[in-house]
């Protein structure tokens, strides 16, 4: 004998399978090599790489400026393959990176502690919460006479150039994470025994963290850009650095070797994005569920 189901049994399963079917395109992204999901990630990157490349031949071939202006982008990039293969070129790029690093390290910790103080005591923000914003505002290279002034040509001149260009939005971003806390979370902590400094390690800090890491991001930016306004503004001796050849080109009337210090600029910014902070914002939201587990970003 038959058993006779249900028609809410069968309204459910048809449901079920509807879901099913709106979750596949999921499926088969996570069911694909990871070759294939890397390139699917890098050819629209590269794309526009090639759609630059090809606008700034065209550029070259109008001839509306000449060649010792703008040079073509083979004549840059033969530039730039001579110059990887020199101990100078690397030189300048690790006395940059390790600047960059250390001041951005410094501007984290400087940054973070000023902004959970702000965001945290009423009387801090009122006094203090405007004029982080103002700096913030200033251009970098305002820093750079004054850092000169105070530190001479050193690399703590550089230091501080760093730490003053990216610490400001470090601590905008942890204030502005903290302001968007659900109060009921922070309730919840409260009722769950979370206090002091356990709510801050345990509830403050990881419901910020998105807004923070923006804040991080933003801020190395920031930093970055601060950087290369004190190098190419003020060299230090004996210290060669990828500011100090843009400089350096620009007084030798030298295209080639400018636009070829701006590409190593350029590609170091893109790097440190890709492989830091964005490898930093997809971990965050895949572990909020916001991207399944296996999915390309």
């Amino acid at each position: 004998m038959a058993i006779e189901r249900e028609p809410t049994q069968d309204l459910l399963e048809e449901e079920i399978e509807g879901l099913d079917a709106l979750d596949a395109p999921l499926r088969e992204e996570i069911a694909r090599p990871r070759v294939q999901r890397i390139w699917s990630a890098a050819w629209p990157k590269l794309a526009a790489v090639g759609i630059i490349l090809a606008v700034w031949q065209g550029v070259y071939w109008l001839g509306i400026w000449s060649s010792f202006q703008l040079p073509s982008p083979a004549t840059v990039f033969g530039e730039l393959k001579s110059d990887v293969g020199t101990g100078d070129f690397w030189k300048a790029v690790v006395t940059t990176g390790r600047r960059a690093v250390f001041g951005f390290s410094l501007a984290i910790v400087i940054g973070s502690i000023l902004g959970l103080g702000i965001s945290r005591s009423t009387f801090l923000r009122k006094a203090f919460g405007s004029i982080i914003t103002g700096l913030q505002s200033m251009p970098s290279v305002a820093w750079v006479p004054l850092a000169v002034l105070l530190f001479k040509l050193s690399e703590s001149m550089m230091l501080f150039v760093v730490v003053l260009g990216a610490a400001p939005s470090i601590a905008n971003g942890l204030v502005a994470g903290v302001d968007y806390i659900p109060p009921l979370l922070l309730r919840a902590g409260k009722v769950m025994g979370a206090r002091g400094l356990d709510s801050i390690r345990h509830v403050v800090l990881p419901a910020a963290l998105p807004v923070y890491v923006s804040g991080l991001k933003q801020g190395w930016a920031f930093g970055w850009r601060s950087l290369m306004a004190a190098e190419i503004i003020a060299q230090v001796a004996g210290s060669p650095s990828i500011g100090g050849n843009l400089f350096f080109a620009y007084n030798l009337s030298d295209a080639p070797r400018m636009l070829e210090m701006m590409i190593v600029v350029l590609v170091i910014g893109i790097t440190v994005d890709t492989l830091l902070f964005a490898k930093i914002e997809t971990a965050l939201r895949r572990r909020r569920g916001l991207i399944e587990v296996g999915t390309a970003a």
